[in-house]
């Protein structure tokens, strides 16, 4: 027999994943802007002030969410960071995963695209912008590694560090282009093979350019 201390606990748990799920839909549906704690609440099926109880505002709900969101990521994402296999290779399969991401995640993706374009346009509060930011720079940071781990064992070229630092944003850049664009244009059926066909074709030419093209190493 379940306790009333440890039901009601139970219970506050339950209201507050409704709320954030409830959130979540909303701001992939209308963005942040619109979405009011109203909103939520009707959302949710609580009152206005029930949601108040868990939250002192939309901005600490989204945060929250955000935070979530991108820990789940960069988990993700770091299981294909694996020392022992040709750096290529491992560049493959984090594109591979971040495309798993945006087609079985998609509420997860559009969440983290909203955070990247109008980071400024959120009033989150420094600490939770602060860590958002960390972590998210930590999951980019693995493109570093992944380069520096190609350089290191010599299938890459010799590339001084700022240039690796360069190279991690182009590729950064690659994913979140190539599948930003395939949202907007093209048929749904063919939606997945077309981002997946457009990221190894951008993927392939970065790692040729790598192994043959030795301009990066004298500038």
């Amino acid at each position: 027999m379940v306790g009333p201390e440890k039901r009601r606990r139970r219970e506050k748990a339950q209201r507050k994943k409704a709320i954030l799920k409830a959130a979540r839909r909303l701001f992939t549906e209308h963005g942040f802007r619109p979405v009011t704690v109203e909103s939520i609440a009707k959302k949710a099926e609580l009152s206005k002030g029930a949601v108040y109880l868990y939250f002192k505002s939309k901005e600490e709900i989204y945060g929250q969410i955000l935070q979530s969101d991108i820990e789940s990521f960069h988990r993700e994402m770091l299981q294909t960071f694996q020392p022992g296999r040709q750096a290529s290779k491992i560049l493959f399969d984090f594109a591979d995963a971040y495309i798993d991401i945006f087609l079985n995640e998609r509420e997860q993706f559009r969440t983290l695209m909203n955070f990247m374009l109008n980071a400024e346009n959120l009033k989150l509060s420094r600490d939770v912008r602060k860590e958002i930011i960390r972590e998210t720079n930590s999951t980019i940071s693995l493109l570093e590694k992944i380069l520096q781990l190609g350089v290191d064992s010599g299938e890459f070229m010799n590339i001084k560090p700022h240039k690796i630092y360069s190279l991690r944003n182009i590729l950064w850049g690659l994913l979140n282009g190539i599948i930003s664009l395939h949202l907007f244009v093209g048929d749904e059926l063919t939606r997945e093979e077309r981002i997946r066909s457009g990221v190894r074709e951008g993927v392939e030419a970065v790692i040729a350019g790598l192994k043959k093209n030795d301009c990066l190493e004298k500038s």
